[in-house]
């Protein structure tokens, strides 16, 4: 029995389940299986030294592709999909694990999160080596979607506000872009919350303003786009920042945080309360997520990363759920 590149569901032989198709490609036949290498593409050596942080999603190459007779096939203009080979980062653990870690990150926030995440797979270069394949979702009926990101509706960019720029912000701020595009806010708010609890349970320290976006809905409003690069990163830099940005804005801390030293439970109801979750559906949501467990490592084990990587994704995994079990004080 094999897992299915997608959903992580048995199939009888190697590739995507029925259900993965209608996913990733319509229901059209696709091989998991490229005709070419990291190699073929020559891309640009990267590191992350120097940088703030393990950007591991403004680092990573990215090639965009097109499904044709059954095959994924490098594309340079009109792409539907973006392929992410194994990074050339330096001082990094477990590299060659980092598009599976994408990948299974982004399969549990979908099954077992309930964040609507964009249709993905862990598909296989011609030399064996694993990549990161995501579905482009900026495209509706064969036309571009208008689509931007939190540091472009904050008119933040390198130049106006530094090289930081991503990062010089707290999520606390980063809702109020929500309030103020979005005509759905109370409906879309309690999404972003969930994101954001999300990220700190499964060590994403890079889920920064560029990460999250709003896009024109059918109805001609905006609303927040299917989530992406939602990646384990305190996986390969053990040492990362719990998460991206500050919770809260103007350096308050929460006294709960100021005695224990990391974010708890009454972090994440505090930034409820102040970007207007309610507390019904904040407690509904973090309970929900301190009782993820078995079904974790289920998928874990399911997944494409390496035997040492599962190890450290579960154990990592449980220091978060710890942490977020505390109340505080």
């Amino acid at each position: 029995m094999s897992q299915c590149r997608s959903l992580l569901i048995d199939v009888d032989v190697p590739g995507f389940s029925k259900r993965a198709l209608k996913l990733l490609s319509d229901g059209k036949k696709a091989d998991f299986r490229l005709s070419f290498s990291r190699r073929d593409l020559h891309l640009t050596e990267m590191s992350a030294a120097g940088t703030r942080t393990l950007s591991i999603s403004g680092v990573q190459d990215k090639v965009g592709l097109v499904l044709y007779k059954g095959k994924f096939l490098l594309a340079e203009n009109s792409s539907r999909y973006i392929l992410k080979p194994i990074p050339s980062l330096d001082r990094v653990q477990f590299r060659e694990d980092i598009p599976a870690n994408e990948h299974l990150t982004m399969q549990i926030a979908a099954q077992l999160c309930g964040i609507e995440t964009a249709p993905n797979a862990c598909v296989e270069m011609s030399d064996g080596e694993n990549a990161y394949l995501v579905r482009r979702f900026d495209y509706r009926g064969g036309e571009k979607i208008r689509q931007e990101d939190f540091a472009q509706l904050l008119s933040r960019s390198e130049e106006t506000h530094g090289k930081n720029y991503k990062y010089d912000c707290s999520y606390e701020e980063a809702a109020g872009v929500i309030k103020r595009f979005c005509p759905a806010y109370m409906v879309e708010m309690p999404k972003f919350f969930r994101r954001i609890v999300f990220n700190y349970l499964f060590g994403n320290g890079d889920a920064h303003l560029k990460n999250f976006s709003l896009y024109e809905s059918p109805q001609g409003d905006y609303v927040l786009t299917l989530a992406y690069d939602l990646v384990n990163t305190s996986l390969h830099i053990p040492s990362e920042s719990a998460l991206a940005l500050e919770l809260f804005a103007g350096d308050y801390y929460t006294p709960s945080f100021e005695a224990l030293g990391f974010y708890s439970r009454a972090d994440f109801e505090e930034l409820a309360r102040r970007i207007g979750v309610g507390e019904k559906m904040a407690n509904a949501v973090l309970d929900e997520y301190v009782e993820l467990g078995n079904e974790v490592e289920s998928m874990v084990a399911r997944s494409f990363l390496s035997e040492g990587a599962k190890a450290e994704y579960v154990s990592l995994f449980k220091d978060r759920r710890n942490a977020l079990r505390n109340r505080g004080i």
